[in-house]
């Protein structure tokens, strides 16, 4: 198991920018596969970005692809989530996520308990 904590989420106008930072723990972090969620009051859990272990690949949502980034440091145990152009409807509780079974697999096996992103109109 690997111990997941997000941070920087807040309250930005549209248009704005955050960047969310996942601070890894437990395990070799560079042996995870990585991943961004999120869930808005009301609706399901909705996938947002992933990353190979070595960061050298991505995958996005459709509905965010152009504007996010995902980017690990594994020296420092951290994904991160670059959040441009935002939108009302990106508001939600963000939470990354790891597994250890490969690029292409997308069940994840460790949660962290997420950060709240309000973007504002």
């Amino acid at each position: 198991q690997v111990q997941l904590v997000e941070s920087g989420g807040g309250l930005v106008q549209a248009g704005g920018s955050l960047r969310l930072s996942c601070a890894a723990s437990g395990r070799t972090f560079s042996s995870y596969t990585m991943g961004w969620f999120r869930q808005a009051p009301g609706k399901e859990r909705e996938f947002v970005a992933a990353i190979s272990r070595s960061g050298g690949s991505q995958y996005y949502a459709d509905s965010v692809k152009g504007r996010f980034t995902i980017s690990r440091d594994n020296a420092k145990n951290t994904v991160y989530l670059q959040m441009n152009s935002l939108k009302p409807e990106d508001t939600a509780v963000y939470s990354c996520a790891a597994h250890n079974r490969g690029w292409g697999t997308m069940t994840y096996d460790s949660w962290g308990q997420g950060t709240q992103v309000t973007v504002s109109s």
